[in-house]
């Protein structure tokens, strides 16, 4: 039996070094650096037009929104992560760690696309470290298989409150941020082949 080759390990210090001349974007998994996979047609045009939406209501008011681009770093867990979206209503804090002030660390909502290949690591481990931000009050799921969007709330105690907005007739309510998102708006022009054409690992 062959034993699989060990995975180098790496400081904070030379993954910021690494990922700041890098041409693709990478993950800082407790020492190990991941390179980020590309994402569908349906998961791209999904961002948009939930980053756009989001934007348009947020106007007049102290939040912004972020997508993708932007860096995110949990401290306790030694992870840097790139978020599909994210929501800041207070001044940006920059990780002590990122001399570059590329990596932020008090986000107040984060948005992910689901897609099959990432799904259960967004509901479960990365949604885990997401909750020990304490500036998280909303964590913001969207299927890009059918018009469903999740949200998960912060409450007293650390339990999480879940409402699932089902159907393009739908409002998703941001409470985070106080705003309605209409899923017509979130999936609008998203055209999805028949089911039994789609890709099971399709991103």
């Amino acid at each position: 039996m062959t034993l699989p080759e060990p995975q180098p390990r790496y400081t904070i210090e030379e993954y910021i070094r690494l990922e700041s001349v890098a041409q693709e974007k990478h993950e800082f998994h407790d020492a190990e650096i991941l390179a980020m996979p590309g994402g569908s047609p349906e998961h791209s045009l999904i961002i948009v037009n939930t980053s756009s939406a989001i934007h348009t209501r947020l106007r007049g008011k102290p939040c912004r929104t972020y997508e993708s681009n932007l860096r995110i770093r949990i401290p306790s867990a030694r992870r840097y992560v790139y978020a599909d979206g994210s929501i800041f209503c207070a001044p940006l804090e920059y990780d002590s760690e990122d001399t570059s002030r590329q990596s932020v660390t008090n986000p107040r909502m984060i948005i992910e696309v689901l897609s099959p290949t990432t799904e259960a690591y967004d509901r479960g481990e990365i949604f885990s470290y997401y909750r020990r931000l304490d500036s998280l009050v909303e964590y913001v799921l969207i299927s890009q298989s059918e018009a469903l969007v999740e949200t998960y709330v912060r409450r007293e105690a650390g339990a999480w409150l879940l409402t699932p907005f089902t159907g393009l007739e739908s409002v998703a309510k941001l409470r985070g941020v106080e705003i309605d998102l209409p899923l017509a708006e979130i999936f609008a022009g998203v055209e999805y082949p028949p089911l039994r054409d789609r890709a099971p690992d399709n991103v």
